[in-house]
């Protein structure tokens, strides 16, 4: 018999050899759908969609590659080990072995995900493109309740808040954070990191409903993954500052609540000790004639955090001192990590009401207090008292909006997200240009004139000075216009006859004499567009065709938006002058 003989009929190709269904895989692999499940989250083998499916479209497949893969994962020894541990055990039990059961119980084996994260992230930069949906999931069940029917442990709740709040205490200390915006379903925030943009939600500060159709297994099971990848992350990040990691709190402020103030107060403190201990180095190098004093940028050192200022980008500085200077107070309605993370993150100073504060509410170099009530118990005359509001749209603006329309119980101006490109929507609401005149006055910079560019006025200038429009050619410009538009007629002419299957010459039929137009060719434009588009789609493949009509279908569905925004923004008028009249 041949080495590589084959039986007839044995041999697969195509799909049926790359692809493979689930209850196939669970049986190759010989474990449980659970184990399965579990193992492909945690390497991340997600289905695939053949073009054509063997088995029929009511089942899930997986690359054959993707099964190899997890075949040789030495993870799926340590669940195959797990599962003899849990069987001997329940035998123990069952014969009621007490003494072998308890010295079963202490020999648990255990495994950690650190070679996978290696595995899967090779790049640091690879783990911040991955990070949005690990920083929602982390921040999401560091604000759930512990439940225990649902494997929801204190334990791992307490682990997601630190996870969460030391991200949030990097980047407040670095003033990487860019947008917020408060939606129904939560807070939205954008931090961009080593030149990458990072987005997570994070859910209110109120009590959160449990609903009974979520599977909480395959989101635990995710949060055992992102966990493990949000801790590696905040190591690598803590060290990139010379801080050590993990973190080491006050226990007071602990216990009072006040992580965030905590982890920043660390974080202070560290860059303090860091810069007294480079300025006693360098003046002892300079007794021991170690380093000249002469030496150019020797005394830079001395100077706190002087190569991190450097090192910023124009957009960080910015971000930087946007609060600079600003001291805030906060009252106890509003939320307090939410406001505490956004204002020290764009250079602000920060207290509240309530223990463990920074300073009281009497103090006076206080700036805004940030308060939800219609009325207050004591006012300031020296500070501006403020909704919440108008912090999120002060750092989204990039400037300080001026306070009149924010004040207590007044009606807030809309809050507008910064996650939209207003110019692209097709409609740019009248608070966006307020806020955009305001830009524009506080850089001290003048806007072009309406209905023109820039780029036009700038060429029409360059033409004048240089003696180009003058009379003769502007005449001879005019001639070819006319002799332009006379060739599209008759090409937009011919091109309907042949579309109507008539005959047609080269010689049109109507000749403008005098340079008049024909009245009856411009009298439907919208119908030689269409059939320009018709012709065209006819040249087009079905693919080409199906993307085209796609995109058509989506532009009809933009303008019907901004046809609905139009129409409502003009009856909130209407209904303004006749409730003022």
């Amino acid at each position: 018999m041949p080495k590589h003989y084959r039986p007839a009929g044995k041999k697969k190709e195509g799909n049926a050899a790359r692809y493979i269904t689930r209850s196939q895989a669970v049986k190759y692999l010989q474990v449980s759908l659970s184990v399965f499940r579990r193992l492909c989250i945690f390497k991340g083998v997600f289905p695939r969609d053949p073009k054509k499916k063997v088995k029929g479209n009511h089942h899930t497949y997986y690359h054959m590659k993707d099964i190899l893969f997890l075949k040789h994962e030495p993870l799926l020894d340590k669940f195959r080990e797990m599962r003899a541990y849990e069987k001997k055990v329940k035998k123990a039990m069952s014969k009621k072995n007490k003494d072998l059961a308890e010295r079963l119980l202490t020999r648990k084996p255990t495994y950690t995900l650190d070679m996978l994260i290696r595995e899967r992230y090779p790049k640091f930069i690879d783990s911040l493109r991955d990070l949005d949906d690990c920083l929602t999931m982390v921040h999401l069940f560091a604000a759930l309740p512990a439940i225990e029917r649902e494997k929801i442990q204190a334990e791992r709740i307490h682990n997601c808040r630190g996870l969460s709040l030391e991200w949030q205490a990097y980047i407040s200390r670095t003033h990487k954070l860019r947008k917020a915006f408060i939606s129904v379903k939560g807070i939205y925030y954008q931090a961009e990191v080593d030149g990458q943009k990072v987005t997570w939600l994070t859910p209110h500060t109120l009590q959160q409903v449990m609903p009974q159709d979520v599977d909480y297994k395959i989101m635990l099971t995710f949060l055992e993954f992102y966990e493990t990848l949000l801790g590696f992350v905040n190591l690598r990040l803590y060290h990139s500052i010379n801080l050590k990691y993990p973190p080491i709190l006050d226990p007071r402020l602990k216990a009072l609540a006040a992580d965030l103030y905590a982890l920043t107060r660390y974080v202070d403190a560290k860059n303090q000790t860091v810069a007294n201990t480079e300025e006693s180095e360098l003046r002892l190098a300079q007794l021991q004639d170690q380093l000249p004093a002469n030496e150019p940028g020797a005394l830079m050192h001395l100077v706190e955090n002087a190569a991190e200022e450097n090192d910023y980008d124009e957009d960080t500085r910015a971000c930087k001192t946007l609060f600079q200077n600003k001291t805030f107070f906060l009252g106890r309605e509003v939320p307090r990590e939410s406001l505490l993370f956004v204002i020290t993150s764009f250079g602000g100073v920060v207290s509240w009401d309530g223990d463990g504060a920074p300073f009281e509410e009497s103090n006076q170099d206080i700036n805004y207090q940030i308060v939800d009530r219609p009325t207050q118990s004591h006012r300031f005359i020296s500070r501006d008292y403020v909704q919440p509001q108008w912090v999120f749209d002060c750092i989204n603006a990039r400037i300080i909006l001026p306070t009149e329309d924010y004040m207590v119980g007044k009606v807030l101006p809309p809050h507008l997200s910064p996650f939209v490109d207003n110019e692209a929507e097709g409609y740019v609401p009248e608070y966006a240009e307020t806020i955009k005149r305001l830009q524009v006055a506080a850089r001290k910079e003048i806007l072009p004139m309406p209905g023109g560019e820039q780029d036009d006025l700038d060429i029409a200038q360059n033409l004048l000075a240089q003696g180009i429009v003058d009379r003769t050619k502007a005449k001879e410009a005019a001639e070819r216009k006319r002799m332009m538009s006379n060739h599209e007629k008759q090409y937009h002419q011919e091109l309907k006859k042949e579309m109507e299957g008539m005959q047609y010459t080269s010689v049109p039929e109507t000749t403008n004499i005098g340079g008049e137009e024909d009245v009856a060719d411009t009298s439907h434009p919208e119908q030689l567009v269409q059939d320009d588009e018709n012709m065209s789609k006819v040249s087009m493949s079905r693919k080409k065709r199906r993307l085209y009509e796609a995109i058509k279908i989506s532009e009809g569905r933009k303008k019907a938006n901004v046809e609905t925004l139009e129409r409502r923004k003009k009856n909130i008028q209407k209904n303004k002058k006749s409730g003022s009249n």
